[in-house]
């Protein structure tokens, strides 16, 4: 049979055709579908930053106009920088001592909250101990718990202790109200890092503490960063507990300064100062997420691949 003599097409049948391969054709109807996903997501992304960028640089840009010019053109750019409603409102509306008290709680209460919340989750993460996983659940348990049902007997406990209207007092449960999320952040950071360098500081003769805070804290900046940043805010714009345990005018933190000069005006407010404080307020927590969300994507991401 003239088919089964060289070339090794024995049995080759000439009326079937090869079978179709996977090509730049077949791979173009997966590019049509991810092209038009990607438009759909980027689409998306773009609403979504219109309607964040949007309210804040109209803030920003009502903050620099005149009470008259708020109302009769909301939207327009000012006619001039009037800079006297920042001044206004750092030194009659008090905001400049509000964001110092704020600036003083918040400084010593990220301080406290980081070193003893990655303290606490190192020893969770790497020792074995009865009673840890106990512990550990107890901090998560602390996540679910809400605030408003420890407003009560919190007041009375800091009342006792002659904490209330004081910043330190106010310092210590900005503390106690941001460590189940710290713990639990951290602890799940602490568990990505390699072992191996610990236990060759071990061998080197470092001590646990030495081997913590010189070796393995290094290690774990990323982690510190993004949750510094979370607690950050969170203590930043807090206003259920200063406005519970904090009552004193020259004690009182920014948040409750932007609404007491908010309710103190009435019906013939300055706006305008209004807004200056409001964004007084707001650029602290910008500036901070500016320089570090590089830092954020790196903690959050640090433990998705191993």
């Amino acid at each position: 049979m003239p088919g089964a003599v060289g070339g090794g097409r024995v049995g080759k049948d000439p009326l079937k055709t090869p079978a179709p391969v996977a090509g730049p054709a077949g791979r173009s109807g997966q590019g049509v579908g991810g092209g038009v996903l990607n438009v759909f997501s980027h689409g998306i992304l773009i609403l979504w930053a219109i309607l964040v960028v949007l309210p804040l640089a109209w803030a920003v840009m009502t903050s620099f106009k005149s009470d008259s010019a708020i109302f009769a053109s909301p939207w327009s750019l000012p006619d001039r920088l009037h800079f006297e409603n920042w001044s206004r409102a750092w030194s009659q509306a008090h905001m400049g001592q509000y964001f110092a008290n704020t600036l003083i709680v918040v400084a010593c209460s990220l301080t406290g909250t980081l070193i003893l919340g990655s303290m606490a989750a190192y020893v969770l993460a790497r020792f074995e101990f009865p009673g840890r996983r106990f512990l550990y659940y107890l901090f998560v348990g602390g996540m679910s718990f809400p605030i408003m049902l420890a407003l009560v007997p919190l007041f009375y406990v800091m009342n006792n202790a002659s904490l209330v209207n004081t910043l330190h007092g106010l310092v210590l449960v900005y503390i106690a109200y941001s460590l189940p999320f710290t713990v639990f952040f951290l602890t799940a950071f602490f568990r990505t890092l390699p072992s191996s360098v610990a236990e060759a500081a071990f061998v080197d003769g470092a001590s646990h503490t030495r081997t913590f805070f010189q070796i393995m804290l290094p290690m774990a900046k990323p982690g510190l960063i993004s949750v510094g940043i979370f607690n950050f805010l969170g203590q930043w714009n807090q206003y259920m507990l200063p406005t519970v345990l904090n009552t004193q005018p020259e004690k009182k933190v920014l948040s409750q300064g932007l609404v007491e000069l908010a309710v103190s005006q009435g019906y013939k407010g300055d706006w305008s100062g209004l807004f200056a404080g409001l964004v007084m307020a707001m650029l602290p927590v910008l500036a901070a997420y500016i320089i570090f969300q590089r830092q954020v994507v790196q903690g959050l991401t640090a433990g998705a691949v191993k």
